[in-house]
Parts: C-alpha cells; structure tokens; sequence
C-alpha cells in the first residue's frame, strides 16, 4: 500500500479511501469463505427430496414448541433485521469518497458482503416458517415496513462513520445471535442454536473486517477517525432495525417491545452495549493513537470516559417485566 503523510487535511477521505483500496482488495479472504465452502441454509433445514422429510419438520416444530415466548419474539426481530438486507447494500453504495468501479476494492467487498450476510435471513426465515409458531404474513408485513421505511442510522455518507458503525453493529449481532443459540440450546432446540452460532460465527468475521478498515484509517488519518468516533457515540449507536413495526402500529414501536424482550432474556444488554465500546476502544488501541490534533484529543479524552459513565446508566435502567404480545406470534404453542 503506498505512503500517506499523517495528519491529512479535512476532508482528505478520498485519498485514504483509496489507500485502503489494495487492501480491501488483497486481504478480503481473511475475512470472507468461498462460495463453495460456506455453509447454505439447505444444510440446516428438513431435506423436501427425502422420505423423513415431514417426520423432521415434525420434529422442528416440537422442538420450537418448547421455546419461551420472549425467546421466539426476539428470533423473529432478529431475523425481520436480517431480511432488510437491501436498505443496507444500498446504504453501503452510497458512501462517499470510496472509488465506485465494479471490479473495485469497495464495490467487491460490498457485494461479497451482502452475499454472506443474505444466508442468515433465507435460513432464519424458513426456520420460523416451518416452526408453525409465526404468523408468516405479519412476518412479512413487519419485513416489508422495516425495508419501506429504511433507516436513519447518523452516519450520513461519511466512511469513517460508516465503518465505525459496521464495526459496533456486527459486534451486537454477533451477541444478540450468540446468546439466542445458547438459550436455544438450554431449551432443547439443538437445530435452531446451530443455526443461530452459524450466523454468529459469520457476524464475528465481518466485524473483524469493519474494525480492520478502522484501524488502517486511524494510521493515517488519526483525528478525523477519532472526531467520527467521538461524534458516533455522543449521537449513539442506533440498531438498524429502529423503525420495526407490526401492521396498523405506528414507526417504531415493535422495536421497543424487540428490545425489552431482548434485556428481558439477558440477550443484549445495555451492559453490551458498553463492552463494545469497550472492544473497539482496546482493539483500535484509542489510548495508544499518536498524532492527534487538539479536536482529536478532546474526542479521545471523550471516548475514554464514556464506557464509565454509560455502565452508571445502565445500572438506572428499568426493563418491563410484562411480556409484549405481539402480532407475529401464536397464542398457542
């Protein structure tokens, strides 16, 4: 990779975009499988080919029976989430600064990206579907909503911002999928936490490759990294599925119930929240970066201290004890 001096001016992104450029290109299969030796939904699900085809969906749907409602709530946003796959290609195309050419280090790892992460909503989707426990057609209603109404995720077309938010957003995916396989297991739904430790697997991957961008950027581009950083955080990591809803509920809501689900279930936390921070602070050594200007270091100093005071927070927060009956789900188990 050639040279960059430190310290660019503002608005030098281009110019470092286009340094990290060979190495998205080069290094990308650290951090993404071929094709042909990944894992495909078909790996998972009930064989339609085969003659225990309907014993094994059988045996599915006894399985997901037993799973606690709050459980199967949070599942289904987690997979809505996965399957708004399209607002976040889009998304990723529209960053600015990043050279658009197909063959390309951005379009290519983009584009590889998206292939991956697809998976994780076609398998979750015909999990649920099989499971008998879902009213598939408020599934969908609530999938098409959260792709119709997008997102509004603070980054603006900035890549540092977006790569901060990639990195902080996969991390907490990772957790979310991480702890459903495990409660799953607990339950005795070994076939669903295979699944959901697959795509968490996936998750930890691509938040290595989001945080390794980040880490490149800080080499050269110290204090706008930082400052993004700072600015990110002060506004707030949003999930991207902020604007879930069921039908005829107005934006938003179903994310809530989702999220108190979630901390209801120790799923994720607001605790998370803050060791994740408290990962990327460590993993891009925010303590140790040199060459900072004067808005840089305030942006450090700032970054340092809101693990601390984010935990004083989260041990004020309150978590409604009442399970949300939402329309996705069957009274019935």
């Amino acid at each position: 990779m050639q040279e960059l001096p430190l310290n660019l001016p503002e608005g030098s992104r281009k110019e470092v975009m286009s340094y990290l450029e060979p190495f998205m290109l080069n290094e990308m299969s650290e951090y993404l499988k071929p094709v042909d030796e990944m894992w495909q939904p078909a790996d998972f699900l009930p064989d339609a080919s085969r003659d225990t085809f309907f014993d094994e969906i059988r045996d599915l749907q006894e399985s997901a029976r037993e799973l606690p409602y709050d459980l199967v709530a949070v599942l289904v946003g987690d997979t809505i989430t996965e399957e708004a796959l399209p607002t976040y290609e889009s998304w990723l195309t529209m960053v600015e600064d990043v050279e658009k050419n197909e063959q390309g280090g951005w379009m290519r790892w983009v584009r590889a990206w998206t292939a991956e992460e697809n998976r994780h909503g076609d398998l979750l989707n015909k999990y649920l579907y099989l499971s008998g426990r879902i009213d598939m057609r408020q599934f969908e209603i609530s999938t098409q909503y959260l792709i119709k109404d997008g997102f509004d995720i603070g980054t603006g077309a900035d890549p540092y911002r977006n790569f901060i938010y990639t990195s902080f957003q996969e991390l907490a995916t990772n957790v979310s999928h991480r702890r459903v396989a495990g409660l799953s297991k607990k339950n005795g739904d070994k076939l669903l936490a295979k699944m959901c430790g697959v795509i968490a697997a996936d998750e930890a991957r691509h938040a290595k490759a989001y945080m390794s961008f980040v880490s490149h950027a800080l080499v050269v581009d110290p204090s706008e990294v930082m400052i993004a950083f700072e600015d990110m955080m002060r506004k707030k990591i949003v999930m991207p599925a902020q604007f879930l809803r069921e039908s005829g509920e107005p934006q938003g809501e179903a994310f809530a119930h989702f999220s108190d689900a979630a901390q209801r279930l120790n799923i994720y936390t607001a605790i998370d929240y803050v060791d994740i921070l408290k990962e990327l602070n460590a993993d891009w050594k925010i303590d140790q970066v040199s060459g900072l200007n004067e808005k840089g270091e305030k942006a450090r100093d700032y970054l340092m201290r809101l693990p601390d005071r984010l935990l004083r927070l989260a041990d004020r927060m309150k978590i409604p004890e009442k399970e949300y009956k939402f329309k996705w789900i069957y009274d019935h188990k």
